[in-house]
């Protein structure tokens, strides 16, 4: 519960200096004001068990600079872009220098309004879950399960994301792709640690869908950049190595990398009788770890008995019909698989969320026009935030706050040109440099979005020395892509996040 506005960390009145210290420069009738940070603090409490956590939320846009150069000359720093977060720190004694760890979430295109308030803030929405969505206008509630209970929290919304936004006459584009990513969101979290005096706290990062991707090689960028070492990183939903997703180009590995999840979401849809969600799963994996990408390898080598032994299995795995399959040359791409499976009740299945479904556009679409699960989540996230943002934390902002923007594309994945976008690499850079690093990764049995398959084959390839192979931990969900969606997911999920900050952080 809020409890009044108060000043910014530097006891002026919210937005009403730049942060660096410099006055702002007067506006002249030619020349536009400067941007300056607007950031607005507000008091809050939350009970959690027997404590009350009382701490200060801070929602706002920070501005970004660039030093210039001029034929090797400095000449100054001139600002790039405006970058929205919302930070909540915990009320405790100076010099306690608690855990602190920043969140984001994927796309690209994606603000953080999904992990902020799904899984690890403060307040939470409520909207349901599969067969039992709330109507409009959804609500909100606190979440006893912060992981602010652990940890401080800082959400950041990428450039063209949320309210951040490039400078007035500033270029976009110089953000929307891989690197331009990683460094805008990294010096927002050097500032952000260095104007909290917060070099000396544990430091984590979490990640989800493309936001694993940016956490990963970020990892790697604020050690290597700045001497910034973490001590942990958390991969939810996580897609490392993009060719573990890429049907095209007869890329066999997308298939096998599926196939686990294509057999838990039929199980789910009930083709699989009464028997285990973890026995399917566990028979899927063991066909994918050799007999699958056998016969796919095999091409119009494969006899026709090896064929059809390939098509009857695939069919029992996935519920797919087995004239299906064999139409499809035992290649299952995603998005037809889910409007197939349950075409005969009319129905598509959700790909962030496979036990979602929707009604099909047509009877014989091999696509959807939405994802279901997409359709349910977006309502609810959407009136929470712009409510809770403006009503509670007092932030005001006519831009609209693009929960998911298009303007990012195309993404520029230039550093890759002519590979897959893989950040592996990158990831075993970080924790050879700093083996005190600790990994976690959480997947959804029912995300065909980011298949926990595909993540743990990338994972199985990291090149690290076996001593380190144990700073990798897994967890499981009956979810999808968006783990905490499912309540019962949502309160383990805090629970495992919780343990792994304490451990990670040396207090366990």
């Amino acid at each position: 519960m809020a409890d009044q506005q108060i000043p910014d960390e530097k006891g002026a009145a919210a937005g009403a200096q730049d942060t660096t210290g410099e006055q702002a420069a007067a506006p002249t009738a030619t020349t536009a004001a400067p941007p300056v940070d607007d950031l607005v603090s507000t008091r809050h409490t939350l009970r959690v068990g027997r404590r009350t956590l009382r701490y200060t939320a801070t929602a706002g846009r920070v501005v970004l600079r660039e030093e210039v150069y001029e034929d090797g000359t400095f000449t100054g720093v001139r600002p790039k872009a405006e970058m929205f977060l919302t930070s909540y720190v915990l009320d405790a004694p100076v010099g306690s220098n608690r855990p602190v760890t920043f969140a984001f979430n994927g796309g690209p295109g994606s603000s953080s309004v999904w992990l902020h308030l799904g899984l690890l803030g403060p307040r939470r929405v409520l909207m349901g879950d599969v067969d039992e969505l709330l109507p409009p206008p959804y609500g909100l509630a606190d979440n006893p399960q912060s992981l602010l209970a652990e940890s401080d929290l800082v959400f950041i919304d990428p450039v063209s994301t949320g309210f951040s936004r490039a400078v007035e006459g500033g270029k976009a584009q110089d953000f929307h792709g891989f690197q331009g990513d990683i460094e805008s969101v990294g010096e927002l979290i050097r500032l952000w640690t260095s104007r909290h005096k917060r070099w000396m706290s544990p430091k984590f990062l979490a990640g989800e869908s493309y936001g694993t991707t940016r956490a990963a090689a970020l990892a790697d960028h604020l050690q290597s950049r700045h001497g910034m070492f973490l001590n942990g990183v958390v991969l939810i939903s996580a897609v490392l190595d993009f060719s573990t997703l890429d049907f095209e180009f007869r890329n066999d590995r997308a298939s096998v990398d599926f196939l686990p999840t294509y057999a838990a979401v039929a199980h789910y849809h009930g083709k699989h009788g009464r028997r285990s969600l973890r026995t399917v799963v566990q028979e899927a994996q063991e066909y994918a770890d050799r007999d699958y990408p056998w016969a796919l390898s095999r091409g119009n080598r494969l006899t026709p008995a090896d064929r059809a032994e390939a098509v009857r299995r695939l069919s029992e795995l996935t519920g797919l019909a087995p004239e299906w399959v064999g139409r499809a040359d035992l290649r299952l791409e995603h998005v037809r698989v889910l409007t197939e499976l349950l075409r005969d009740q009319g129905k598509v299945v959700g790909r962030l969320d496979g036990r979602f479904t929707g009604p099909a556009t047509a009877g014989n679409a091999e696509t959807f026009e939405t994802d279901p699960a997409q359709d349910a989540l977006s309502g609810p996230y959407a009136a929470a935030f712009n409510h809770y943002v403006r009503d509670e934390l007092g932030y005001e902002n006519d831009l609209a706050y693009e929960q998911i923007s298009p303007r990012v594309h195309p993404w520029s994945f230039k550093d890759f040109e002519s590979k897959p976008v893989d950040v592996v690499p990158r990831l075993a850079k970080a924790m050879r440099m700093n083996p005190r690093l600790q990994v976690h990764v959480a997947y959804g049995y029912y995300d065909v979005a980011t298949p926990f398959r595909a993540a743990q084959d990338t994972l199985a390839h990291l090149e690290l020395p076996e001593e380190l192979l144990g700073n990798i931990e897994e967890a499981w969900y009956e979810s999808g892509h968006m783990t905490y969606v499912h309540e019962p997911s949502r309160l383990q999920q805090s629970t495992d996040l919780a343990g792994f900050v304490r451990r990670a952080s040396g207090s366990a």
